[in-house]
């Protein structure tokens, strides 16, 4: 059983498990690393295919050089440390971390026009709100992370977990689980407000009567739940020991039960939910313009990349028709369908200062109550 830590703050980190970030090579270090036959890549593990970079470097003669991460932080910094010329000329950040990026002049807009593939991307992905900051695009999304209501097939229907409301449900008592700081946004989105906050960011009275109604909802149907849980692991443990058979969840730890052959699926429901989206972005100042372009353009070619990215990575992919290139238990671990995909929506970091201040002595209040 994978062991996948799901928290929302450490999920970003974690989320390429075993990956280490590597020491500069020295192409890296070195004017080397502006020769135009190269292109510097920084990004997780399993997120570029082998095959796919071997049959790019073969086509173009253009070597791809990648540098491991496993840290948006760890990232921003060695970015920040190297600027105004840095050696990448491509990185990899979440959707949620592009101000921090920006505003340190870390990233250029992304040029779409120089992408003749962009629209292979879902445009639930590439035309979200969060994907258009100051009139400009920043990045190529490739790969989507997603909080689910994930149930037990054989014991709860599928016409049941099209609302949250099932988590509510008396016949269900004591069988269901979630990280409450996490289902603090996605109860926001039930009861209609914006769970990111960014509406309220001028208006902290309204923020504050927000989080006290949702506060209050939990609070009121706490004997409801078995459990508040932190970890990935520890839900997958409640379904396979049959504790719980409703629960509020990543989609990683989730993906992997189905891919065991547990019987579990994931879906999102009416009312909507949050996740982040990987993207590569082209850096400010980077040595290989031209062929960071090249190997964009070639990496959203086809929906069969976004398959392999799926499979390797375990992330839900952007591309449109990626799950046709996925076997039925891929799919069911890794991918929704339009009309789910229609109610997620993207963390975004505006009003974070203002969220987490107000959410983290209500989630004590819920554990206290």
């Amino acid at each position: 059983m994978k062991k996948l830590i799901t928290n929302r703050r450490t999920f970003i980190k974690s989320s390429a498990a075993g990956a280490a970030i590597l020491a500069a090579p020295a192409y890296l270090r070195s004017t080397a690393a502006r020769a135009s036959g190269t292109v510097n890549v920084w990004t997780y593990a399993n997120f570029i295919p082998d095959d796919f970079k071997a049959e790019f470097e073969k086509e173009t003669g253009i070597q791809v050089n990648v540098r491991l991460v496993d840290d948006q932080g760890k990232q921003f910094n060695l970015l920040a440390a190297e600027a105004p010329n840095p050696t990448a000329d491509i990185v990899t950040v979440a959707g949620h971390r592009f101000l921090q990026f920006i505003e340190s002049d870390l990233l250029s807009p992304l040029d779409t026009d120089r992408l003749s593939n962009w629209g292979n991307i879902n445009p639930i992905y590439s035309e979200s709100d969060w994907s258009t900051i100051n009139g400009n695009k920043w990045g190529a999304p490739i790969l989507s992370g997603a909080e689910v209501l994930a149930y037990n097939t054989e014991v709860v229907s599928e016409d049941e977990v099209k609302s949250w409301d099932v988590m509510f449900a008396d016949k269900y008592k004591g069988q269901t689980a979630y990280i409450i700081q996490d289902m603090m946004s996605v109860m926001m989105l039930y009861l209609g407000y914006d769970g990111n906050m960014v509406e309220y960011k001028d208006d902290p009275e309204k923020a504050a009567q927000i989080v006290k109604e949702t506060r209050d909802l939990l609070i009121e149907n706490k004997d409801m739940v078995r459990k508040f849980y932190d970890s990935g692991a520890e839900v997958q443990q409640m379904f396979v020991n049959q504790d719980i058979v409703l629960a509020h969840a990543w989609n990683g730890p989730i993906a992997s039960l189905i891919a065991d052959g547990f019987p579990v699926a994931m879906t999102i429901p009416k009312e909507g939910s949050y996740g982040f989206v990987y993207t590569l972005n082209v850096t400010n100042n980077g040595p290989n313009t031209d062929n960071a372009y090249k190997l964009l353009d070639a990496l959203l070619a086809k929906p069969e990349i976004g398959a392999q990215m799926t499979k390797a990575s375990g992330f839900i992919s952007t591309y449109k028709g990626a799950d046709q290139h996925l076997t039925e238990l891929e799919r069911k671990a890794s991918s929704f369908t339009e009309e789910e995909l229609a109610g997620l929506q993207f963390f975004r970091a505006e009003a974070n200062d203002m969220k987490y201040k107000l959410l983290d002595p209500a989630v004590e209040e819920i554990k206290a109550a």
